[in-house]
């Protein structure tokens, strides 16, 4: 994401992990805050996971293997990001809490700031926005493995936040997390 203002590198970098179902809102939520941001010269990436699926990690498929090695290689290139003072902003599904431990793991161990984000939009919400036809190809009997219906997921227990993005707008989704950062000292 690119803007005409100039970067600053007065803020350290961080990775910010949106998990959640399906079209949950992740993506939408994690561009309202990169939008909010950057203007203020904030260095800022979305690493948007179907975009990574596309390009990164376009050799997986979505076993739980291959599920575990997405979330990896996303994370790698986040804590790179945030170790060189960029904000990484991950709306990534993310559905084992294992995975998304071993990615805090390792940016804990290079001192590197990681906040677990929740968007925590039910998976009936979901279904009614369903976004991509995830869920309609999944009750036609098209698509099996479809996270949160027929595939786990792995609702985080303890995260930094938890967003009701079902209730309230993307912005306000996106002031909730402009004020974690904030009091993390991360904005």
């Amino acid at each position: 994401m690119r803007h005409p203002t100039a970067y600053c590198t007065c803020w350290p970098g961080a990775t910010v992990w949106l998990t959640g179902l399906p079209s949950s809102g992740k993506s939408t939520i994690a561009r309202a805050l990169a939008d909010r941001l950057a203007p203020q010269g904030r260095r800022v990436e979305v690493l948007d996971g179907d975009e990574n699926r596309a390009r990164l990690t376009a050799d997986l498929g979505f076993s739980r293997e291959d599920r575990i090695a997405n979330v990896q290689r996303i994370g790698l290139v986040a804590e790179v990001l945030a170790r060189n003072g960029i904000l990484a902003l991950v709306p990534v599904i993310a559905p084992y809490a294992d995975s998304r431990a071993a990615v805090r793991g390792h940016h804990e161990r290079s001192g590197t700031p990681y906040l677990e984000v929740h968007v925590a939009t039910p998976v009936e919400v979901c279904a009614e926005r369903d976004v991509k036809g995830l869920y309609a190809r999944q009750a036609a009997g098209d698509l099996v493995g479809l996270t949160g219906v027929d595939d786990p997921y792995e609702a985080p227990r303890a995260p930094d936040l938890a967003v009701p993005a079902h209730r309230q707008r993307p912005e306000e989704s996106a002031g909730l997390l402009f004020d974690l950062l904030s009091a993390r000292g991360l904005a």
